[in-house]
C-alpha cells in the first residue's frame, strides 16, 4: 500500500524516531519539501511539526515553579516525566490542529508510554495508518557524531547518559511501532549521507 499523501488523497501522519544526532529534523524538512514540491502539502493542506524539545524550551521561559524545575532537569540531562511531554504535544495539537494538516512528529514519542498516549490521540483525531521512520544509527556512530559537533553538553558522560536513556526508554517505543499493524514501519539506515538517507526514506515510502 502506498502512503504518499497525494496518491491516496488522505492526510498523512509521519513519526520520526532516532538517537540524538541521527538527522531526524533534517529528514523531516526534506520530506516536507518533497511533498510540497509534489503538491501533497498545499495551502489547503499544510503541515504541522510536532516536536517536544523546542516546546519544552519555550515552556521553561514562562517562569514559575514547574518551568524552573523543568529547566533544571533539562540542564542536568535528567529524564523528564512523560506527563510533561504528553502535555506539550497534546496542548500543541489542541491549539494548532484544524483537521486539515499533515502531521510530522519530530523526535516524539520518546517512550512506550508516550507512544501509547499518542496512539490514543491519533485515533481520536481519526488519523489512519501513521507512517513511522526509525532512523537507525548505532551507539558508536552516534557518539562519534555528537562529540564531533563540539557542544558544551556533549561530554562523554552526558552522551552515554542519553544513549542509555534511548536504549532503555525509546527502543521499546520503536519495537511497539514495528509490531503494531496500525502503523507502517520503516527502518532507515542513518549511517549514510543526508541525501542517501533521504533517498532510502522516499524509496521505502513509495514502495
Amino acid at each position: 500500500m502506498c502512503h504518499y499523501g497525494g496518491m491516496n488523497k488522505e492526510l498523512n501522519t509521519y513519526i520520526f524516531i532516532g538517537r540524538s544526532g541521527c538527522g531526524k529534523g533534517t529528514q523531516v524538512e526534506k520530506l516536507a519539501d518533497h511533498l510540497t514540491e509534489k503538491e501533497v502539502i498545499t495551502a489547503e493542506h499544510p503541515w504541522l511539526r510536532v516536536e517536544t524539545g523546542a516546546r519544552f524550551r519555550n515552556v521553561v521561559e514562562t517562569g514559575g515553579l514547574t518551568a524552573k524545575m523543568l529547566k533544571e532537569g533539562m540542564e542536568q540531562g535528567e529524564r523528564l516525566p512523560d506527563n510533561f511531554a504528553i502535555w506539550v504535544w497534546t496542548s500543541f495539537l489542541f491549539d494548532k490542529y484544524t483537521g486539515a494538516e499533515h502531521l510530522f512528529c519530530d523526535g516524539c514519542p520518546r517512550s512506550l508510554m508516550e507512544a501509547k498516549a499518542l496512539d490514543l490521540l491519533l485515533k481520536f483525531y481519526k488519523r489512519s495508518k501513521p507512517v513511522v521512520f526509525y532512523i537507525d544509527v548505532s551507539r558508536e556512530e552516534t557518539k562519534k557524531r555528537l562529540l564531533a559537533r563540539g557542544r558544551a553538553d556533549d561530554t562523554d558522560e552526558e552522551i552515554d547518559k542519553r544513549l542509555d536513556w534511548f536504549d532503555a526508554d525509546v527502543l521499546p517505543a520503536v519495537d511497539y511501532y514495528e509490531k503494531n499493524s496500525d502503523y507502517t514501519f520503516h527502518r532507515i539506515n542513518g549511517e549514510q549521507s543526508v541525501e542517501d538517507v533521504s533517498r532510502e526514506l522516499l524509496d521505502q515510502l513509495l514502495a
